[in-house]
């Protein structure tokens, strides 16, 4: 009965070891994943329109001109051949998501309307790429004389001028062929 009790203690005092030991890896991985963000890439789907291109459209343009004017719709369809869709999203790591849409219409194969989203200007627009959401804090890349001072002292390095000088890589070929073929 005293072997069972020990090896119990034994087992239970193991378990709460390793149950300790966990608890430590999961608050450091938490740390440590506080610490690190992955790398997300930046994902642009659609065509960019600015309030200056959405101002230049006039009632009665062809198709042609508003495709000049806007570029290709992300979508058209063989259901609503009278409008095309202009949805244009940015996504972008330490900025916000920006995602805006435009509906333009025809009438007769002609510009009749535009509805949708308020566009930004270009400068508009070009300011929002360059602000993001967080700035990260930039580390001390400078080591104080004491914490040098935990460090050997490297020794120094052989004096180049005084080592025997080696000869160029590569001065010497075998033969290609053999002697006597």
């Amino acid at each position: 009965m005293s072997v069972t009790f020990r090896s119990g203690v034994r087992l239970g005092a193991l378990a709460l070891l390793a149950a300790g030991l966990l608890a430590g890896c999961a608050g450091s991985a938490d740390r440590l994943a506080s610490m690190v963000t992955p790398y997300r890439a930046d994902v642009v789907q659609g065509n960019f329109v600015s309030r200056e291109q959405v101002q230049a459209l006039q009632p009665g343009m062809s198709r042609q001109q508003v495709r000049e004017i806007l570029g290709t719709p992300l979508m058209t369809s063989l259901f609503h051949a009278d409008r095309w869709e202009y949805v244009f999203t940015i996504r972008r790591q330490g900025v916000q998501d920006q995602a805006r849409h435009l509906t333009v219409y025809f009438k007769d194969e002609r510009f009749d309307r535009a509805e949708g989203d308020e566009m930004p200007t270009e400068e508009e627009f070009v300011a929002s790429l360059g602000s993001s959401v967080k700035a990260s804090k930039v580390p001390q890349l400078q080591a104080s004389e004491e914490q040098l001072a935990r460090f050997p002292k490297s020794e120094t390095p052989p004096d180049t001028a005084t080592a025997a000088p080696r000869p160029p890589a590569g001065s010497h070929y075998p033969p290609l062929e053999q002697a006597g073929q």
